[in-house]
């Protein structure tokens, strides 16, 4: 943890993954950053000193690091409060009430941001010193790319590795409606943590994302791949920490990450970012997880989910054969 410029040199503890980062000179400091990494924080105190040094520990140091705590009641504030001074710290900003919403979050900590580029990089995460300048290049790689994300592992409990994301080439540049037809339908950037994008292009994304609370950013990157290229790493750098105090955890328990996520395919069949066949996929894939969970579902969530299902919003998807195949792949489990 960052605690005045009297440390050594970077160095990682591999045993825990905590980083210890001495601050950078202050003539090394850039006037104007090229990227602003944004840290929207609630309760993840127990996380903080982790995140905040791996990012200051980059391997590129072009950047200003922004401090957001959403009303947070845990000791958060006080770990952020000790990073004030270090000349990387560009705000750090607690909000009087929580907002309730992540993606509020987002938007606050883009208008602070002076960097070309952001980096949301979410409070319980961490990462490999490289992700920065890895995905810095990739974005720089051609001047319309928009987005650039690298792999992610999936953490769970006592440093378990869950699951692992990955992709197929080392480093490639692809189309933006092209990336959302093929890795967004579903989706393949899991969390924010993983990518970096253009400043530049957020005026012109449709602010429907800031309407959900589970999955707002599976819209996010679909409505800013369509404004340019995306270049994808396959590198893993990133590391998702899944726990039971996380939002998506309860929202997914509740059936409600389902109801958004037919939601978020809807508006993104009609604003004609993915087509027929792309919906049908993806329709096919959520029915089949809610026969699994149905019964498991809050009641209310469950028949939200049941009437979704029943209007697709694709006229060519199958509903009868997707169902029979779900309840055959249902009976054959039993």
């Amino acid at each position: 943890m960052y605690a005045g410029s009297h440390g050594h040199s970077s160095r990682r503890l591999v045993d825990t993954g905590e980083w210890h980062h001495a601050a950078p000179a202050a003539s090394d400091v850039p006037m104007t950053p090229q990227v602003s990494i944004l840290v929207p924080n609630y309760n993840h105190a127990a996380y903080l000193p982790q995140r905040i040094d791996s990012l200051l520990a980059q391997t590129c140091q072009d950047f200003e690091l922004i401090l957001l705590d959403d009303c947070s009641t845990d000791a958060s504030v006080e770990v952020l409060e000790r990073y004030r001074g270090h000349p990387r710290v560009a705000q750090v900003v607690a909000n009087a009430s929580n907002s309730g919403s992540t993606f509020l979050q987002w938007d606050k900590g883009v208008a602070l941001a002076r960097g070309d580029y952001i980096w949301i990089a979410e409070s319980d995460d961490w990462c490999e010193p490289t992700q920065l300048q890895v995905m810095l290049d990739g974005i720089k790689a051609e001047p319309d790319c928009v987005l650039s994300y690298c792999q992610t592992y999936f953490i769970g409990e006592g440093g378990r590795i869950n699951w692992q994301s990955r992709h197929g080439q080392l480093s490639e540049v692809i189309d933006g409606a092209q990336w959302v037809r093929d890795y967004m339908a579903p989706t393949s950037l899991y969390n924010a943590s993983m990518a970096l994008w253009r400043r530049d292009c957020y005026p012109r994304i449709p602010r429907d994302f800031m309407e959900y609370r589970f999955c707002g950013d599976w819209l996010f990157w679909a409505e800013l791949a369509r404004l340019g290229k995306v270049h994808v790493s396959g590198r893993l750098l990133n590391y998702y920490r899944q726990h039971e105090t996380t939002v998506s955890a309860g929202v997914f328990r509740s059936g409600r990450s389902l109801v958004e996520e037919l939601q978020a395919l809807a508006h993104m069949y009609q604003r004609g970012l993915i087509g027929d066949r792309e919906y049908a996929r993806v329709f096919k894939l959520k029915y089949r997880e809610f026969a699994a969970v149905r019964d498991r579902l809050d009641p209310d969530a469950r028949a939200e989910v049941a009437n979704l299902f029943r209007q697709p919003s694709s006229p060519r998807t199958p509903v009868l054969a997707i169902r029979a195949g779900a309840w055959w792949k249902r009976m054959r489990r039993r």
